[in-house]
């Protein structure tokens, strides 16, 4: 029989902000080295490798669509990959989690109680990390990026949806103070071809 995990080994560690490769790095530091545990990253169901070759007469995707989208890929990841290994006393990074899908509702125009609901599934992580860069240089890639390659029809809207969800990553920021870490990104890693 297994003995049940102490509950001070295991640590749900999220990282959020808008630049998926400024994210990842953050979310590799924050596990450290050697580390037991993990990072669970976005899209790890692949809903969303399956929508970026959806044929062109499936229609452009809604935020509010991309959000649920987004809640069922946690809803994998927490199945399939989180709470396995916080079960077995690892330490979890999820790489982006809860706050860059909030940031991103809210720029988008989304209310708050709707996205509240929404994520009302998602256990509280242990430690919350955000990764600050300028909108201007980000989002290349990651949830935040292929939302607003969806959802926006041209550059100065995407530009917006992007400054948007990085202030509103900001405010969170700062609204929870405790048991949370800053990491500021000097500048992006260059864009993958």
């Amino acid at each position: 029989m297994r003995k049940p995990a102490r509950a001070s080994t295991r640590r749900l560690i999220a990282v959020d902000g808008i630049q998926a490769a400024a994210v990842i790095a953050e979310a590799r530091a924050a596990l450290g080295a050697p580390s037991r545990g993990g990072i669970s990253k976005w899209d790890a169901s692949g809903v969303f490798q399956e929508l970026a070759v959806a044929d062109e007469t499936a229609g452009p995707a809604s935020a509010r669509t991309l959000l649920l989208l987004y809640a069922a890929d946690l809803a994998f990841r927490l199945r399939w990959q989180i709470r396995p290994a916080l079960a077995e006393g690892r330490t979890v990074v999820a790489a982006p989690y809860v706050d860059t899908a909030v940031a991103f509702g809210r720029a988008a125009g989304l209310t708050p109680a709707w996205l509240t609901n929404l994520f009302r599934f998602a256990p509280r992580a242990t430690q919350r990390r955000f990764v600050h860069v300028t909108a201007d240089a980000a989002a290349v890639d990651g949830f935040v990026g292929f939302s607003c390659d969806r959802v926006t029809d041209g550059k100065s809207a995407r530009r917006r949806i992007l400054r948007e969800t990085a202030a509103q990553l900001r405010r969170l920021d700062r609204s929870r103070p405790a048991r949370t870490q800053t990491t500021r990104s000097p500048s992006p890693p260059p864009p993958r071809r």
